[in-house]
């Protein structure tokens, strides 16, 4: 599956959110990640997320598509980090 992570999340969590979005999916922009990612691994992600944020402070939002090829992204201007399909 593939998944875009975009969050807003207070000053004081947002080292341990960006390490912890680091790990699961590629970083693209201040605060947005994307990438292929397993249902489990996605699963893992959530949670930890959860344990993390503030529910009354924070916001973290997970698109959720099948494949990499269901949706299209349209960038204007400048690309800060491209997802690179070869490791």
């Amino acid at each position: 599956m593939y998944a875009i992570l975009v969050y807003d999340i207070n000053q004081k969590r947002l080292s341990k959110a960006l390490k912890t979005c680091r790990v699961y999916l590629n970083w693209v922009q201040n605060s947005v990640f994307e990438g292929e990612i397993t249902e489990a691994k996605l699963k893992e992600l959530e949670i930890r997320m959860k344990r993390l944020v503030n529910v009354t402070e924070d916001s973290v939002m997970i698109y959720k598509f099948r494949t990499a090829r269901a949706f299209s992204k349209q960038i204007i201007g400048l690309e800060k980090n491209g997802v690179d399909p070869f490791l």
